[in-house]
Formats: structure tokens, sequence, C-alpha cells
């Protein structure tokens, strides 16, 4: 079984800038955002039951998923998000499993945005990291990169776990508070030690 380390972190934290560092150090990364948007692509089964259990407002004339109308929805319907997350989560945690099982490099990076909210996948990785900033500038990051509103940003965050809590739960903290050339000197250094405990993993 591969070595897994979990990367996880709130919106707008810079979880994708860490991921692709570690990516080009050639470890292998599954992100399950990337997983969510291919199994509600069009024609995958997934998309039929979201239609069914929020409604067929949530298809585009083109058949394709309303990804904003969906965010609006399940972000001010508990019972909306639970639905979806009822159709979403055990699709995504098969497709992890099969891109999983392909890797080759020592250790592997998995990156899952409610990995200590939802349980589901924490259960498979070896290490938790934890990509951190303070909230303030979370907001300011998700503003610009997506153009929602303050409110539409703190939606979102509402429905993850808070900073301390991430914090408390993670093995290795990535600061990226600063400009994004701090990053890599941590994900070097972080590199470093997965292989070893990789390797002591595999030859435990």
């Amino acid at each position: 079984m591969a070595y897994i380390v979990g990367l996880t972190g709130g919106i707008g934290s810079g979880k994708s800038a860490a991921a692709k560092l570690f990516s080009e150090l050639r470890v292998d990364v599954v992100d399950t955002d990337v997983l969510a948007h291919e199994v509600t692509a069009r024609g995958e089964p997934a998309l039929t039951a979201i239609a069914a259990a929020l409604g067929e407002h949530m298809l585009l004339a083109s058949g394709d998923l309303d990804r904003a109308a969906v965010r609006r929805r399940v972000f001010s319907d508990p019972a909306a998000r639970a639905d979806l997350e009822r159709i979403l989560h055990p699709r995504i945690a098969a497709a992890a499993s099969a891109r999983i099982a392909q890797w080759t490099s020592p250790y592997g990076i998995l990156v899952v945005p409610l990995l200590l909210e939802r349980g589901g996948l924490r259960s498979i990785v070896d290490r938790v990291a934890v990509v951190d900033c303070s909230e303030a500038e979370q907001v300011r990051r998700v503003m610009s990169r997506s153009k929602l509103t303050a409110a539409e940003v703190a939606a979102i965050m509402s429905a993850q776990v808070d900073r301390a809590t991430r914090l408390a739960a993670a093995d290795d903290v990535i600061d990226n508070s600063g400009p994004p050339s701090d990053l890599a000197p941590q994900i070097l250094a972080l590199d470093r030690r997965y292989r070893q405990l990789a390797n002591q993993k595999a030859h435990g």
C-alpha cells in the first residue's frame, strides 16, 4: 500500500499551489476536486442523480452541471448539501482509490478539501498536511480569483472546520501566508521527510 499524505486546508489557502510543487518533484498527486469534476461530467451517472435530487434546473441547457447554481444551493441548504455528498463522496472515493493504485512514486499526495470535515478518506491517509493562512487572507484570495462576494466565501468557509481545529489535526503545517516563493522550501523539506517515512513503511 502506498504511503499517502492527505493534503488539506481551507478554501483559498493554497492547496493547489502546494500540490503543484509536489508534482514538480515527481510525486504522484490525486486531487478530489478534479475527480469531482470528472464524476459529474455530462453523461456520468452522478449528473443524473444530482438532477433527480436537486432539480433539473441544476443543469445548463448544454446538459452540463451548473456548478454555480449547485454551489449557491448547497451552501444555503444543509439538506441539499447532504444529498450532494451522498451522491458524490462514494464515487470520488472509488475514483481516488483507483488512481492511488496506479501510483509509482515512493509516496503520493491526496488533496482533499474536506478531509477533516467528512472523514471518509482520512482513514486511508498516513499523514495529514495542512496548508494554512489567515482567514482574512483566504477571503481576499477567493474573492479575487472567483469573483465571489465576501458573504458567499463566508458561507463556504462555514461548512469547513475552523482554522484552529484544522491546525490541531495537522501532522505538518505548510505556511502559505506569505509570498508564493515561501512555499517551495517548505515543500522540499516535506518531500525529503515523506520519502523517509515511505521507506520506513515499505520496510517496516
